[in-house]
Protein backbone atom coordinates (compact mmCIF):
# COMPACT_ATOMS: atom_id res chain seq x y z
CA UNK A 1 0.00 0.00 0.00
CA UNK A 2 1.69 3.49 -0.58
CA UNK A 3 1.54 6.19 1.95
CA UNK A 4 2.29 8.59 0.14
CA UNK A 5 -0.45 7.54 -2.65
CA UNK A 6 -3.48 7.45 -0.17
CA UNK A 7 -2.33 10.72 1.74
CA UNK A 8 -2.30 12.42 -1.53
CA UNK A 9 -5.89 10.90 -2.43
CA UNK A 10 -7.13 11.64 1.29
CA UNK A 11 -5.42 15.58 1.90
CA UNK A 12 -6.10 16.07 -2.22
CA UNK A 13 -9.93 15.53 -1.29
CA UNK A 14 -9.64 17.13 2.05
CA UNK A 15 -7.92 20.22 0.13
CA UNK A 16 -10.88 20.68 -2.02
CA UNK A 17 -13.20 20.62 1.11
CA UNK A 18 -11.09 22.79 3.51
CA UNK A 19 -10.92 25.35 0.40
CA UNK A 20 -14.68 25.30 0.05
CA UNK A 21 -14.66 25.33 3.88
CA UNK A 22 -12.91 28.58 3.79
CA UNK A 23 -14.86 30.36 0.69
CA UNK A 24 -17.82 29.45 3.74
CA UNK A 25 -15.81 31.59 6.21
CA UNK A 26 -15.12 34.38 3.75
CA UNK A 27 -18.87 34.73 2.92
CA UNK A 28 -19.92 33.35 6.46
CA UNK A 29 -17.63 37.15 7.79
CA UNK A 30 -18.96 39.01 4.87
CA UNK A 31 -22.49 38.77 5.86
CA UNK A 32 -22.67 37.77 9.44
CA UNK A 33 -19.43 39.58 10.79
CA UNK A 34 -17.91 38.89 14.14
CA UNK A 35 -20.47 39.62 16.77
CA UNK A 36 -24.11 38.86 18.04
CA UNK A 37 -25.27 36.37 15.42
CA UNK A 38 -22.22 34.41 14.11
CA UNK A 39 -21.23 34.16 18.29
CA UNK A 40 -24.54 32.47 18.34
CA UNK A 41 -24.46 30.09 15.51
CA UNK A 42 -20.61 29.21 16.27
CA UNK A 43 -21.70 28.10 20.07
CA UNK A 44 -24.87 26.15 18.29
CA UNK A 45 -22.60 24.24 15.70
CA UNK A 46 -19.65 24.15 18.31
CA UNK A 47 -20.85 20.61 19.84
CA UNK A 48 -22.21 19.01 17.03
CA UNK A 49 -18.87 19.45 15.28
CA UNK A 50 -17.00 18.31 18.22
CA UNK A 51 -18.87 15.03 17.69
CA UNK A 52 -18.07 15.27 14.17
CA UNK A 53 -14.44 15.43 14.86
CA UNK A 54 -14.47 12.80 17.16
CA UNK A 55 -16.76 10.20 15.01
CA UNK A 56 -15.71 11.06 11.37
CA UNK A 57 -12.00 12.02 12.25
CA UNK A 58 -10.69 9.79 15.57
CA UNK A 59 -12.44 7.89 18.10
CA UNK A 60 -15.23 5.94 15.52
CA UNK A 61 -12.83 5.32 12.81
CA UNK A 62 -9.75 4.47 15.90
CA UNK A 63 -11.60 1.98 17.95
CA UNK A 64 -14.05 0.29 14.41
CA UNK A 65 -11.53 0.04 12.02
CA UNK A 66 -8.97 -2.29 13.05
CA UNK A 67 -11.57 -4.58 14.89
CA UNK A 68 -13.02 -4.81 11.07
CA UNK A 69 -9.97 -5.07 9.83
CA UNK A 70 -9.01 -8.23 12.18
CA UNK A 71 -11.08 -11.09 10.30
CA UNK A 72 -9.32 -9.77 6.88
CA UNK A 73 -6.00 -9.53 8.20
CA UNK A 74 -6.21 -13.12 9.56
CA UNK A 75 -7.19 -14.14 6.08
CA UNK A 76 -4.37 -12.69 4.42
CA UNK A 77 -2.33 -14.39 6.43
CA UNK A 78 -3.55 -18.03 6.21
CA UNK A 79 -1.91 -20.27 4.51
CA UNK A 80 -5.19 -22.35 3.87
CA UNK A 81 -7.09 -19.95 1.64
CA UNK A 82 -4.48 -19.99 -1.04
CA UNK A 83 -4.83 -17.46 -3.92
CA UNK A 84 -3.40 -14.14 -3.69
CA UNK A 85 -3.26 -11.51 -1.08
CA UNK A 86 -6.37 -9.47 -2.72
CA UNK A 87 -8.41 -13.22 -2.65
CA UNK A 88 -7.41 -13.65 0.73
CA UNK A 89 -8.46 -10.24 1.91
CA UNK A 90 -12.14 -11.14 0.20
CA UNK A 91 -12.08 -14.18 2.58
CA UNK A 92 -12.27 -12.36 5.48
CA UNK A 93 -14.51 -9.48 4.20
CA UNK A 94 -17.38 -11.22 5.63
CA UNK A 95 -16.47 -11.66 8.98
CA UNK A 96 -15.91 -8.00 8.77
CA UNK A 97 -19.03 -6.96 7.30
CA UNK A 98 -21.15 -9.24 10.22
CA UNK A 99 -19.09 -7.26 12.94
CA UNK A 100 -20.06 -3.69 10.50
CA UNK A 101 -23.88 -4.87 10.77
CA UNK A 102 -24.26 -5.88 14.82
CA UNK A 103 -22.76 -2.34 15.40
CA UNK A 104 -24.87 -0.79 13.44
CA UNK A 105 -27.74 -2.49 15.03
CA UNK A 106 -26.45 -1.11 18.42
CA UNK A 107 -24.83 2.28 17.26
CA UNK A 108 -28.34 3.43 15.75
CA UNK A 109 -30.98 3.37 18.41
CA UNK A 110 -28.34 4.66 20.89
CA UNK A 111 -28.09 7.48 18.55
CA UNK A 112 -31.46 8.72 17.95
CA UNK A 113 -32.08 8.57 21.42
CA UNK A 114 -29.25 10.97 22.51
CA UNK A 115 -29.86 13.15 19.57
CA UNK A 116 -33.62 13.62 21.42
CA UNK A 117 -32.16 13.85 24.36
CA UNK A 118 -29.76 16.82 23.70
CA UNK A 119 -32.35 18.94 21.69
CA UNK A 120 -34.84 18.61 24.71
CA UNK A 121 -32.17 19.82 26.76
CA UNK A 122 -30.51 22.26 24.65
CA UNK A 123 -31.02 25.04 26.61
CA UNK A 124 -29.25 23.72 29.13
CA UNK A 125 -26.34 23.09 27.88
CA UNK A 126 -25.99 26.29 25.70
CA UNK A 127 -25.98 27.41 29.24
CA UNK A 128 -23.56 25.50 30.90
CA UNK A 129 -21.21 26.43 27.77
CA UNK A 130 -21.57 30.03 27.81
CA UNK A 131 -22.95 30.73 31.37
CA UNK A 132 -25.59 33.24 29.41
CA UNK A 133 -23.22 34.70 27.26
CA UNK A 134 -21.13 38.12 29.04
CA UNK A 135 -22.56 40.12 26.00
CA UNK A 136 -26.09 39.87 24.33
CA UNK A 137 -27.95 38.61 27.66
CA UNK A 138 -31.05 36.34 27.39
CA UNK A 139 -31.47 36.94 23.48
CA UNK A 140 -28.02 36.12 22.26
CA UNK A 141 -28.63 32.66 24.38
CA UNK A 142 -31.87 31.56 23.10
CA UNK A 143 -30.64 32.46 19.96
CA UNK A 144 -27.77 30.16 20.54
CA UNK A 145 -30.10 27.08 21.86
CA UNK A 146 -32.39 27.56 18.67
CA UNK A 147 -29.50 26.90 16.23
CA UNK A 148 -28.42 23.81 18.35
CA UNK A 149 -31.80 22.37 18.03
CA UNK A 150 -31.66 23.10 14.57
CA UNK A 151 -28.08 21.66 13.85
CA UNK A 152 -27.68 18.76 16.48
CA UNK A 153 -29.15 15.92 14.04
CA UNK A 154 -26.27 16.25 12.19
CA UNK A 155 -24.22 14.15 14.68
CA UNK A 156 -26.04 11.60 14.47
CA UNK A 157 -25.72 11.52 10.77
CA UNK A 158 -22.50 12.07 10.63
CA UNK A 159 -22.02 9.11 12.81
CA UNK A 160 -24.02 6.77 10.37
CA UNK A 161 -21.24 8.22 7.41
CA UNK A 162 -18.32 7.47 9.86
CA UNK A 163 -19.52 3.92 10.26
CA UNK A 164 -19.58 3.76 6.63
CA UNK A 165 -16.65 5.17 5.62
CA UNK A 166 -14.14 2.89 8.16
CA UNK A 167 -15.97 -0.08 6.19
CA UNK A 168 -14.81 1.85 2.45
CA UNK A 169 -11.23 3.09 4.27
CA UNK A 170 -10.46 -0.80 4.97
CA UNK A 171 -11.08 -1.91 1.31
CA UNK A 172 -8.93 0.80 0.64
CA UNK A 173 -11.34 2.69 -1.02
CA UNK A 174 -10.03 6.12 0.91
CA UNK A 175 -11.73 8.87 -1.57
CA UNK A 176 -15.35 7.98 -1.07
CA UNK A 177 -15.10 8.97 2.52
CA UNK A 178 -12.98 12.22 1.95
CA UNK A 179 -15.11 13.90 -0.15
CA UNK A 180 -18.11 13.48 2.41
CA UNK A 181 -17.13 16.55 3.68
CA UNK A 182 -17.34 18.53 0.49
CA UNK A 183 -21.40 18.31 0.43
CA UNK A 184 -21.04 19.86 3.73
CA UNK A 185 -19.27 23.29 2.56
CA UNK A 186 -21.31 23.52 -0.31
CA UNK A 187 -24.92 23.19 1.20
CA UNK A 188 -23.65 26.21 3.62
CA UNK A 189 -22.10 28.09 0.43
CA UNK A 190 -25.39 27.58 -1.13
CA UNK A 191 -27.11 28.68 1.74
CA UNK A 192 -25.40 31.95 2.15
CA UNK A 193 -25.41 32.53 -1.45
CA UNK A 194 -29.19 31.86 -2.57
CA UNK A 195 -31.23 31.28 0.79
CA UNK A 196 -29.60 34.00 3.50
CA UNK A 197 -32.39 36.24 4.99
CA UNK A 198 -32.11 40.14 4.99
CA UNK A 199 -30.33 39.91 8.53
CA UNK A 200 -27.18 38.41 10.07
CA UNK A 201 -29.63 36.01 12.60
CA UNK A 202 -31.97 34.70 9.18
CA UNK A 203 -28.74 34.32 7.51
CA UNK A 204 -26.61 32.51 10.52
CA UNK A 205 -30.12 30.49 11.27
CA UNK A 206 -30.07 29.17 7.25
CA UNK A 207 -26.77 27.84 8.50
CA UNK A 208 -28.24 25.92 10.92
CA UNK A 209 -30.37 24.37 8.75
CA UNK A 210 -27.96 23.89 6.32
CA UNK A 211 -25.40 22.15 8.72
CA UNK A 212 -28.43 19.15 9.10
CA UNK A 213 -29.54 19.16 5.43
CA UNK A 214 -25.48 18.70 4.82
CA UNK A 215 -25.75 15.70 6.95
CA UNK A 216 -28.58 14.05 4.87
CA UNK A 217 -26.89 14.21 1.93
CA UNK A 218 -23.42 13.43 3.22
CA UNK A 219 -25.24 9.84 4.62
CA UNK A 220 -26.74 9.08 1.10
CA UNK A 221 -23.63 9.50 -0.76
CA UNK A 222 -21.76 6.78 1.50
CA UNK A 223 -24.88 4.49 1.15
CA UNK A 224 -24.58 4.54 -2.50
CA UNK A 225 -20.73 4.31 -2.25
CA UNK A 226 -21.25 1.22 -0.17
CA UNK A 227 -23.51 0.03 -2.57
CA UNK A 228 -20.96 0.45 -5.60
CA UNK A 229 -18.69 -1.34 -3.74
CA UNK A 230 -21.29 -4.47 -2.93
CA UNK A 231 -21.72 -3.55 0.68
CA UNK A 232 -25.23 -3.76 1.90
CA UNK A 233 -25.55 -3.68 5.29
CA UNK A 234 -28.59 -5.46 6.87
CA UNK A 235 -30.23 -3.44 10.13
CA UNK A 236 -31.13 -6.48 12.61
CA UNK A 237 -32.31 -6.87 15.95
CA UNK A 238 -29.87 -4.88 18.40
CA UNK A 239 -27.35 -7.64 19.96
CA UNK A 240 -24.70 -6.90 22.04
CA UNK A 241 -22.02 -9.38 20.95
CA UNK A 242 -18.44 -9.84 22.29
CA UNK A 243 -17.58 -7.63 19.64
CA UNK A 244 -19.92 -5.23 20.07
CA UNK A 245 -19.32 -4.71 23.69
CA UNK A 246 -15.53 -4.78 22.95
CA UNK A 247 -15.44 -1.75 20.63
CA UNK A 248 -18.37 -0.07 23.31
CA UNK A 249 -15.72 -0.42 25.88
CA UNK A 250 -13.34 1.52 23.41
CA UNK A 251 -14.52 3.95 21.96
CA UNK A 252 -15.38 6.47 24.90
CA UNK A 253 -11.28 6.61 25.98
CA UNK A 254 -10.62 6.65 21.95
CA UNK A 255 -13.10 10.00 22.03
CA UNK A 256 -10.94 11.55 24.52
CA UNK A 257 -7.87 10.55 23.19
CA UNK A 258 -8.55 11.21 19.43
CA UNK A 259 -10.56 14.42 20.62
CA UNK A 260 -8.10 16.27 23.07
CA UNK A 261 -7.71 19.33 20.65
CA UNK A 262 -11.38 20.05 19.92
CA UNK A 263 -11.90 19.05 23.75
CA UNK A 264 -9.24 21.87 24.13
CA UNK A 265 -11.21 23.78 21.66
CA UNK A 266 -14.40 23.44 23.18
CA UNK A 267 -12.71 24.83 26.55
CA UNK A 268 -11.71 28.06 25.05
CA UNK A 269 -15.20 28.93 23.63
CA UNK A 270 -16.70 28.34 26.57
CA UNK A 271 -14.31 30.55 28.38
CA UNK A 272 -14.17 32.92 25.59
CA UNK A 273 -18.33 33.33 25.57
CA UNK A 274 -18.09 33.58 29.17
CA UNK A 275 -15.57 36.30 30.05
CA UNK A 276 -14.44 38.20 27.11
CA UNK A 277 -15.93 40.46 25.24
CA UNK A 278 -18.81 40.10 21.91
CA UNK A 279 -16.58 38.68 19.09
CA UNK A 280 -14.27 36.06 21.02
CA UNK A 281 -15.73 33.46 20.45
CA UNK A 282 -15.76 34.27 16.45
CA UNK A 283 -12.10 35.27 16.52
CA UNK A 284 -11.13 32.28 17.58
CA UNK A 285 -12.79 30.05 15.51
CA UNK A 286 -11.70 32.04 12.31
CA UNK A 287 -8.16 31.88 13.57
CA UNK A 288 -9.31 27.87 14.03
CA UNK A 289 -10.19 27.54 10.64
CA UNK A 290 -7.28 28.53 8.75
CA UNK A 291 -5.38 26.35 11.06
CA UNK A 292 -7.24 23.50 11.02
CA UNK A 293 -6.20 23.72 7.11
CA UNK A 294 -3.34 22.03 7.22
CA UNK A 295 -4.22 19.60 9.88
CA UNK A 296 -6.82 18.29 7.93
CA UNK A 297 -4.68 17.87 4.60
CA UNK A 298 -1.98 16.66 6.17
CA UNK A 299 -2.33 14.99 10.21
CA UNK A 300 -6.22 13.93 9.20
CA UNK A 301 -4.74 12.22 5.97
CA UNK A 302 -1.35 10.76 6.86
CA UNK A 303 -3.46 9.60 10.10
CA UNK A 304 -6.41 8.04 8.09
CA UNK A 305 -4.02 6.32 4.92
CA UNK A 306 -2.09 4.51 8.15
CA UNK A 307 -4.24 3.19 10.60
CA UNK A 308 -5.48 0.07 8.32
CA UNK A 309 -1.82 -0.26 7.20
CA UNK A 310 -0.61 -0.41 10.78
CA UNK A 311 -3.48 -2.87 11.79
CA UNK A 312 -2.89 -5.41 9.01
CA UNK A 313 1.14 -5.06 10.40
CA UNK A 314 0.91 -5.18 13.69
CA UNK A 315 -2.00 -7.66 12.98
CA UNK A 316 0.86 -9.95 11.19
CA UNK A 317 3.35 -9.61 14.01
CA UNK A 318 5.62 -7.35 11.82
CA UNK A 319 6.46 -4.82 13.78
CA UNK A 320 9.78 -3.63 12.26
CA UNK A 321 7.72 -3.24 9.16
CA UNK A 322 4.95 -0.83 11.52
CA UNK A 323 7.79 1.36 13.10
CA UNK A 324 9.11 2.07 9.54
CA UNK A 325 5.40 2.79 8.40
CA UNK A 326 5.43 5.45 11.51
CA UNK A 327 8.89 6.59 10.83
CA UNK A 328 7.95 7.59 6.96
CA UNK A 329 4.73 9.25 8.06
CA UNK A 330 5.91 11.57 10.52
CA UNK A 331 8.37 12.27 8.27
CA UNK A 332 6.21 13.00 5.37
CA UNK A 333 4.24 14.95 7.81
CA UNK A 334 7.13 17.48 8.98
CA UNK A 335 7.99 18.21 5.12
CA UNK A 336 4.49 18.93 4.76
CA UNK A 337 3.41 20.55 7.93
CA UNK A 338 6.46 22.78 8.97
CA UNK A 339 6.41 25.61 6.30
CA UNK A 340 2.35 25.77 6.58
CA UNK A 341 3.34 26.51 10.23
CA UNK A 342 6.05 29.04 9.05
CA UNK A 343 3.69 30.58 6.35
CA UNK A 344 0.16 30.80 9.68
CA UNK A 345 2.43 32.45 12.39
CA UNK A 346 4.81 35.01 10.12
CA UNK A 347 2.24 36.21 8.23
CA UNK A 348 -0.96 36.20 9.92
CA UNK A 349 -2.27 39.71 9.55
CA UNK A 350 -1.70 39.31 5.45
CA UNK A 351 -3.68 36.30 5.45
CA UNK A 352 -5.91 37.13 7.53
CA UNK A 353 -6.86 40.66 5.84
CA UNK A 354 -6.66 39.15 2.46
CA UNK A 355 -8.73 36.59 2.91
CA UNK A 356 -11.57 37.50 5.88
CA UNK A 357 -11.08 41.85 5.81
CA UNK A 358 -14.39 43.17 3.99
CA UNK A 359 -18.36 43.72 4.51
CA UNK A 360 -18.95 43.09 8.12
CA UNK A 361 -15.39 41.91 9.21
CA UNK A 362 -13.73 45.25 10.33
CA UNK A 363 -9.85 45.56 10.89
CA UNK A 364 -10.19 45.31 14.41
CA UNK A 365 -11.65 42.04 13.80
CA UNK A 366 -8.80 41.19 11.54
CA UNK A 367 -5.81 42.53 14.12
CA UNK A 368 -7.07 40.02 16.44
CA UNK A 369 -8.65 37.34 14.69
CA UNK A 370 -4.24 37.32 13.23
CA UNK A 371 -3.17 37.27 16.84
CA UNK A 372 -4.79 34.17 17.79
CA UNK A 373 -4.30 32.42 14.57
CA UNK A 374 -0.18 33.38 15.54
CA UNK A 375 -0.46 31.38 18.45
CA UNK A 376 -2.58 28.38 16.99
CA UNK A 377 0.07 27.79 14.73
CA UNK A 378 2.91 27.62 16.90
CA UNK A 379 0.87 24.09 18.14
CA UNK A 380 0.59 23.00 14.11
CA UNK A 381 3.14 20.26 14.18
CA UNK A 382 1.70 18.98 17.44
CA UNK A 383 -1.67 18.45 16.32
CA UNK A 384 -0.74 16.89 13.31
CA UNK A 385 1.70 14.28 15.16
CA UNK A 386 -1.02 13.45 17.20
CA UNK A 387 -2.38 12.44 14.00
CA UNK A 388 0.16 10.17 13.39
CA UNK A 389 1.14 8.49 16.57
CA UNK A 390 -2.07 8.00 17.82
CA UNK A 391 -3.08 5.35 15.37
CA UNK A 392 0.13 3.53 16.90
CA UNK A 393 -1.78 2.95 20.27
CA UNK A 394 -5.00 1.94 18.06
CA UNK A 395 -3.71 -0.71 15.77
CA UNK A 396 -2.58 -2.91 18.95
CA UNK A 397 -6.01 -1.76 20.48
CA UNK A 398 -5.26 0.58 23.14
CA UNK A 399 -7.63 3.21 23.21
CA UNK A 400 -6.92 3.84 27.29
CA UNK A 401 -3.20 4.86 27.09
CA UNK A 402 -4.29 8.04 24.37
CA UNK A 403 -6.73 8.99 26.64
CA UNK A 404 -4.98 9.10 29.75
CA UNK A 405 -2.09 11.37 27.89
CA UNK A 406 -5.24 13.54 26.81
CA UNK A 407 -6.64 14.00 29.78
CA UNK A 408 -2.97 14.99 31.01
CA UNK A 409 -2.90 17.86 28.22
CA UNK A 410 -6.43 18.55 28.79
CA UNK A 411 -5.56 19.42 32.39
CA UNK A 412 -2.35 21.60 31.26
CA UNK A 413 -4.73 23.26 28.88
CA UNK A 414 -7.35 24.20 31.13
CA UNK A 415 -4.76 25.40 33.93
CA UNK A 416 -2.93 27.89 31.40
CA UNK A 417 -6.92 28.74 29.98
CA UNK A 418 -7.50 30.21 33.64
CA UNK A 419 -4.06 31.79 34.02
CA UNK A 420 -3.86 33.46 30.72
CA UNK A 421 -7.14 34.83 29.76
CA UNK A 422 -7.91 37.56 31.72
CA UNK A 423 -3.81 38.84 31.10
CA UNK A 424 -4.09 37.73 26.95
CA UNK A 425 -7.76 37.61 26.89
CA UNK A 426 -8.74 34.95 23.44
CA UNK A 427 -5.30 34.89 22.59
CA UNK A 428 -3.99 33.59 25.70
CA UNK A 429 -6.80 30.27 25.23
CA UNK A 430 -4.97 29.81 21.53
CA UNK A 431 -1.61 29.59 23.22
CA UNK A 432 -3.20 27.71 26.25
CA UNK A 433 -4.13 24.79 23.41
CA UNK A 434 -0.81 25.05 20.96
CA UNK A 435 0.95 24.38 24.31
CA UNK A 436 -1.26 21.48 25.77
CA UNK A 437 -1.06 19.88 21.95
CA UNK A 438 2.69 19.59 22.55
CA UNK A 439 2.21 18.07 25.47
CA UNK A 440 0.44 15.80 24.59
CA UNK A 441 2.48 14.51 21.59
CA UNK A 442 5.66 14.50 23.96
CA UNK A 443 3.72 11.65 25.83
CA UNK A 444 2.51 10.01 23.12
CA UNK A 445 6.00 9.67 21.70
CA UNK A 446 7.63 9.03 24.93
CA UNK A 447 5.05 6.09 25.90
CA UNK A 448 5.89 4.45 22.43
CA UNK A 449 9.19 4.59 22.86
CA UNK A 450 9.23 3.17 26.79
CA UNK A 451 7.17 0.20 25.31
CA UNK A 452 9.07 -0.52 22.20
CA UNK A 453 6.75 0.09 20.27
CA UNK A 454 8.00 2.85 18.31
CA UNK A 455 11.19 4.96 18.03
CA UNK A 456 12.11 7.93 15.74
CA UNK A 457 15.66 6.07 13.36
CA UNK A 458 18.57 8.19 12.06
CA UNK A 459 17.19 8.92 9.00
CA UNK A 460 14.01 10.77 10.73
CA UNK A 461 16.08 13.08 13.43
CA UNK A 462 18.69 14.08 9.94
CA UNK A 463 15.98 15.19 8.11
CA UNK A 464 13.80 16.79 10.75
CA UNK A 465 16.97 18.80 11.55
CA UNK A 466 17.30 19.60 8.13
CA UNK A 467 13.72 20.47 7.62
CA UNK A 468 13.97 22.98 10.55
CA UNK A 469 16.84 24.83 8.55
CA UNK A 470 14.47 25.55 5.19
CA UNK A 471 11.63 26.50 7.66
CA UNK A 472 14.00 29.38 9.05
CA UNK A 473 14.72 30.24 5.50
CA UNK A 474 11.08 30.55 4.60
CA UNK A 475 9.95 32.35 7.52
CA UNK A 476 13.10 34.80 6.83
CA UNK A 477 11.68 35.74 3.85
CA UNK A 478 8.59 35.99 4.36
CA UNK A 479 9.14 38.68 7.52
CA UNK A 480 10.88 40.28 4.28
CA UNK A 481 8.14 39.86 1.99
CA UNK A 482 4.72 41.23 4.95
CA UNK A 483 5.30 44.90 4.46
CA UNK A 484 5.59 44.93 0.63
CA UNK A 485 2.18 42.52 0.19
CA UNK A 486 0.39 44.30 2.86
CA UNK A 487 -0.50 47.22 1.16
CA UNK A 488 -2.43 45.11 -1.58
CA UNK A 489 -4.48 42.91 1.37
CA UNK A 490 -6.93 45.31 1.71
CA UNK A 491 -7.40 46.16 -2.03
CA UNK A 492 -9.74 44.62 -4.65
CA UNK A 493 -10.43 41.20 -4.40
CA UNK A 494 -8.34 40.24 -7.31
CA UNK A 495 -5.98 41.83 -5.84
CA UNK A 496 -5.64 40.43 -2.66
CA UNK A 497 -5.42 37.27 -4.51
CA UNK A 498 -2.63 37.59 -6.93
CA UNK A 499 -0.50 39.36 -4.10
CA UNK A 500 -1.49 36.84 -1.06
CA UNK A 501 -0.77 33.94 -3.94
CA UNK A 502 2.62 35.45 -4.97
CA UNK A 503 4.03 35.61 -1.37
CA UNK A 504 2.82 32.02 -0.97
CA UNK A 505 4.05 30.63 -3.92
CA UNK A 506 7.73 32.71 -2.94
CA UNK A 507 7.93 31.21 0.19
CA UNK A 508 7.29 27.84 -0.97
CA UNK A 509 9.72 27.86 -3.37
CA UNK A 510 11.91 28.98 -0.56
CA UNK A 511 11.44 26.16 1.45
CA UNK A 512 11.23 22.96 -0.86
CA UNK A 513 14.24 24.54 -2.85
CA UNK A 514 16.33 25.06 0.47
CA UNK A 515 14.85 21.11 1.24
CA UNK A 516 16.41 19.78 -1.41
CA UNK A 517 19.62 21.92 -1.01
CA UNK A 518 19.70 20.56 2.52
CA UNK A 519 19.00 17.01 1.02
CA UNK A 520 15.65 17.16 3.57
CA UNK A 521 13.92 15.16 1.05
CA UNK A 522 14.74 12.60 -1.63
CA UNK A 523 12.30 13.12 -4.72
CA UNK A 524 12.99 9.40 -5.63
CA UNK A 525 11.80 8.11 -2.49
CA UNK A 526 8.93 10.35 -2.99
CA UNK A 527 8.11 8.83 -6.08
CA UNK A 528 8.31 5.62 -5.41
CA UNK A 529 6.18 5.79 -2.16
CA UNK A 530 3.25 7.55 -4.62
CA UNK A 531 3.45 4.97 -7.09
CA UNK A 532 4.10 1.55 -5.13
CA UNK A 533 0.74 -0.36 -4.56
CA UNK A 534 -0.98 -2.77 -2.73
CA UNK A 535 0.71 -6.44 -2.97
Amino acid sequence: MSLVRNTATIGGLTLVSRVLGFVRDMLMARFVGAGFASDAFLIAWRLPNLFRALFAEGAFAAAFVPMFNRPIAEAERGAESGGDAAARRRAGLPAGLRFAEDVLSVLLPILIVFTIVMMLAAWPIVWAMTGGFRDGGPEKLALATEFTRITFPYLMLISLVSLLGGILNSLGRFWVNAAAPVLLNICLIVGLMFFRGHSEIDTARTQSIAVTVSGVLQLGWLIWSCRQAGVVLRLKRPRLTPDVKKLLAIILPAALGAGAVQFNLLISTTLAARFLPQGSVSYLYYADRLNQLPLGLIGIGVGTAILPLLSRQIGGGDDAAATATQNRAIELSLLLTLPATAALMVSAEPIIRALLQHGAFTVQDTAATAAALTAFSFGLPAYVLIKVLTPGFYARSDTRTPVRIALVAMGVNLVLNLALVWPLAHVGLAVSTAISAWVNVGLLYLTLRRRDHFAADARLKARTLRLGAATLAMAALLLALNPLVDAYTAGPWLLRVVALGAMMAAGAATYFGAAFLFRAYNLAELRAQFTRRRA
